[in-house]
């Protein structure tokens, strides 16, 4: 009975406090301590017992009243901060005041008015109970205490960490602890393990979601271009201002790293007892990917002394930690923990549901995107054994099971930036031509091969069936495949199909001649194709055999006809056929085993908006691979006459790019803006028509002269063959093909290209929607943003 009575109590409590009009003395405890003094409430007790409106009521009619809730509330966390909770009633006033504080804030970041409460300072409210108002820390903004707080109670004895007090008297003084010595998990940096304590868990959940409340002002901005707008409340907690900076960041990155759900190898586990360490990570991982806003290139104004040009790397303490990790064991740890977590959705056992499947990968691929990006040398480290491809297969997975569902666009985005990145270093190329044994179940033909195989199928599916938001990403799938092709030592026979089918695809007139850019993507085909037999001719002869047959899609593209007729007659046909590229007509009926098809979201799915993203000529810059296989960047603007005549390839696809037409990146749409412009641009013809100067203009630069050595030299051998053994074996040409050679018979090899990921502000705009739409629809139990008026992002129903 004593828990309906006290709910009740905490509800007759808000039910006042929303019908005083008159404001409630900061001194009258015995109301104000309603909100806390009950030890039954949960979170989402409060959630249900405090509802939405009522907040609002009182932020509109009783401002006075929300701001005295809001410092009294504080004032209670600092309180325990101070003493360090060594009762349970301590212990749960704080707990309750989290709870309470993680239901209003967003409410406080609706309203502009607001935001500026917490960064200022309440008179009287220096710290609790004495009377030195004169030194700095009566003059504290609210936010300041509140998180300094918070970062005290996430490392206090016998509530979130373990006590290391000997004797029954001694007490630990929370001013002198060294919170070094009370990190989270063993791993980067710390190597004792401490006993798990579900109960220490549970209270470091509740304390990072306020925490992670606390940052989520940055939802309620709209989306701007302007990258030197930090978050305040980050910026604080990730400053020398917190001495617990270094052990929560290594907490958090330990907790994270070490986590395995399969939980001591019981199957079923999971359903005996409910892991709370599993909150912990994925509120843990949430934590991470937002306090790690880089505020790189942002002028600092100048320094005023000495010391402060010194002191190097950038003011958040968290990005410097993680920039500066460097000892191969924790970059090992880090590496196997996030392997192993990416893979634990996609593991197959025989018994259905016998291991945990964790939800939070999206944040795990955003947190491996931001080490590969601030710590160059845990990115080489991954690269330098096949540890990458324990990486590069759930990718692939996500990216092939999220293609047919547009609540998931944006887990297809950054699964394919991450493969750009990667791409950009040749080791990620020469990794791929590992054989590939693994059975991940996918709905992709059967094929036996190696991972590049694997890849350039996942890319064919994508491309041929995934749905038509993910179109902007053509260029980039292609400019993977192009930048990994010179070190591709054989391709599978299904892999050389699925690529000569995508070019017969992107090679129909109505095709090329339905949009500005593309043509682009047939230049990125053949480019790939060139730098393969150019650079691996005597490993690939199912590609040759391949190209060999489908010889006519070289001829026709030779020969495209650009007089305003033909023109006309290939728009005609693509009013009947609306379908952007054909549905693959090659044999895909053998998928691979215990594969499900990709399914579109169920209806009544929420998603998130995300800004436009750059082009791909904004996104990557190129790189020439010199003779030692060092990497030269080109300059951005390719004169024609100053390049080697048998490089036209080369110039042609990077004039063709620079003026792709989309040089108003700074511009940021919505998605549903996007599709606006998409749907209005199609039905208004004005905006763009191709010309015969426009076709000529590409079409004297397509790079065919390496194939067309190729087939002028190879077609007549292999027609011969056939009609001299009355052959109709693929294998017999095959193996002919296989010993052939073409030295000295093809073009003088052209210098490899790469085009390397470059960050700019469209990038950093794009993770920082992508990233908090992902908090904001995982954080459902208790729903912390749901309905609240966000800014950031659109949130749509499907």
């Amino acid at each position: 009975m004593g828990s309906t009575d006290s709910k009740l109590n905490f509800r007759k409590a808000v039910i006042q406090l929303t019908t005083k009009t008159q404001p409630v003395e900061a001194t009258d405890d015995a109301f104000w301590d309603q909100f806390w003094a009950d030890t039954t409430t949960t979170v989402q007790d409060v959630f249900a017992l405090v509802p939405a409106a009522e907040i609002r009521a009182v932020r509109e009619e009783s401002p006075s009243n929300l701001a005295t809730l809001c410092y009294k509330a504080v004032e209670k966390l600092v309180q325990g901060a101070e003493s360090g909770c060594p009762s349970e009633k301590e212990k749960q006033v704080v707990l309750n005041c989290c709870r309470i504080l993680t239901r209003i804030l967003p409410y406080i970041y609706e309203d502009q008015d607001w935001r500026g409460f917490f960064w200022s300072t309440v008179p009287g409210a220096g710290r609790a109970g004495t009377d030195e108002l004169d030194d700095d820390e009566g003059a504290r903004p609210l936010a300041e205490s509140l998180l300094l707080a918070i970062a005290d109670l996430l490392f206090c004895p016998d509530f979130t960490v373990h006590s290391h007090k000997r004797g029954p008297d001694s007490v630990e003084s929370m001013q002198s602890i060294d919170s070094c010595e009370y990190i989270w998990e063993a791993g980067v940096g710390f190597a004792q393990s401490p006993p798990l304590n579900y109960i220490h868990d549970l209270n470091r959940t509740e304390l990072l979601r306020l925490l992670l409340t606390c940052f989520s002002e940055a939802m309620y901005l709209p989306p701007s271009s302007d990258n030197t707008i930090l978050n305040p409340w980050v910026t604080f907690f990730c400053s020398t201002e917190n001495r617990h900076a270094l052990p929560l960041f290594t907490s958090l990155l330990n907790v994270v790293c070490a986590y395995d759900p399969v939980g001591y190898g019981i199957p079923y586990n999971h359903l005996l007892f409910s892991d709370y360490r599993e909150q912990l990570v994925e509120q843990a991982v949430q934590i991470l990917i937002v306090t790690l806003e880089h505020d790189g290139g942002i002028p600092h104004p100048p320094a005023s002394s000495i010391e402060e040009q010194e002191s190097t790397g950038p003011e958040n303490l968290f990005v410097n930690y993680l920039s500066r990790i460097h000892r191969e064991e924790d970059f090992d740890f880090v590496l196997k923990g996030l392997a192993r977590l990416l893979t634990n959705p996609l593991t197959q056992t025989y018994l259905p549901n016998s291991t945990k499947k964790i939800q939070f990968h999206q944040e795990l691929l955003v947190l491996f995107w931001k080490l590969c990006d601030f710590n160059k040398k845990f990115l080489f480290f991954v690269l330098k054994s096949s540890d990458v491809l324990d990486i590069l297969v759930p990718i692939l997975y996500y990216l092939n099971d999220a293609r047919a569902d547009q609540s998931r666009v944006g887990l297809m985005h950054i699964g394919v930036f991450i493969l750009l990145l990667l791409s950009g270093e040749r080791n990620f190329g020469v990794r791929l031509n590992k054989p590939y044994s693994l059975h991940v179940p996918m709905d992709i033909p059967v094929f036996t091969g190696t991972h590049a195989d694997l890849l350039i199928v996942v890319f064919h599916k994508i491309i041929t069936t995934g749905h038509q938001r993910l179109q902007p990403l053509f260029d980039c799938l292609l400019t993977i495949i192009v930048n990994v092709s010179p070190y591709l030592k054989s391709l599978s026979m299904v892999a050389a199909n699925k690529l000569l089918h995508l070019l017969e695809a992107f090679s129909t007139t109505w095709f090329l001649f339905s949009a500005a850019q593309n043509h682009h993507l047939v230049f990125f085909l053949l480019e790939a194709f060139n730098n393969i037999i150019q650079y691996q001719f005597d490993g690939n002869c199912n590609l040759v055999y391949a190209i060999i047959r489908k010889r006519n899609v070289f001829h026709q593209l030779a020969n495209l006809p650009s007089d305003p007729s033909s023109i006309q007659k290939a728009l005609q046909r693509k009013k009947k056929s609306p379908d952007v590229i054909s549905r693959t007509s090659s044999q895909e009926t053998v998928s691979m085993e215990g594969s499900h098809p990709a399914v579109p979201a169920e209806p009544g799915t929420l998603k998130a908006s995300l800004v436009a993203m750059p082009g791909i000529d904004k996104l990557t810059e190129k790189s020439q691979v010199s003779e030692d296989g060092t990497m030269v960047s080109v300059p951005k603007t390719d004169s024609p006459n100053a390049v080697h005549p048998d490089q036209s390839a080369v110039t042609g696809t990077s004039d063709t790019e620079s003026n792709s037409g989309r040089d108003n990146e700074d511009v940021f749409y919505t998605e549903a803006e996007m599709e606006r412009r998409r749907l209005s641009s199609a039905s208004s013809t004005s905006f763009w028509a191709p010309t015969p100067d426009w076709v000529l203009s590409w079409k004297c630069k397509l790079p065919l002269q390496t194939i067309m050595r190729l087939l002028q030299v190879l077609v007549p051998q292999v027609e011969k063959i056939c009609i001299d053994k009355g052959l109709t074996d693929e294998s017999e040409i095959l193996k002919f093909l296989q010993h052939g050679t073409l030295v000295g018979l093809l073009p003088v090899p052209h210098p490899i290209l790469i085009r390397k990921y470059q960050a700019n502000a469209g990038t950093a705009m794009w993770f920082r929607t992508y990233m908090w739409g992902v908090v904001y629809l995982r954080n459902v139990d208790p729903p912390i943003w749901y309905d609240t008026d966000v800014r950031l992002f659109e949130i749509q129903r499907m």
